[in-house]
């Protein structure tokens, strides 16, 4: 059972060496104050048109 328990805690230390080493956290700042703005508002290019050529909203 210890040695198990210890494959398991060599197994994290080592995807935490992995994590930090490919950047996993390198940006701690903008995810906090991503919430705090709005997204920009998309115009559906998909709209319908009528049969006299106006287009439906």
């Amino acid at each position: 059972m210890l040695v198990v328990s210890l494959v398991i805690a060599l197994f994290f230390l080592l995807s935490f060496f992995w994590a930090t080493k490919t950047g996993q956290y390198d940006d701690d700042y903008s995810p906090s104050v991503r919430i705090l703005f709005d997204d920009e508002i998309e115009v559906n290019t998909n709209q319908k048109q009528t049969e006299n050529g106006s287009r439906k909203v």
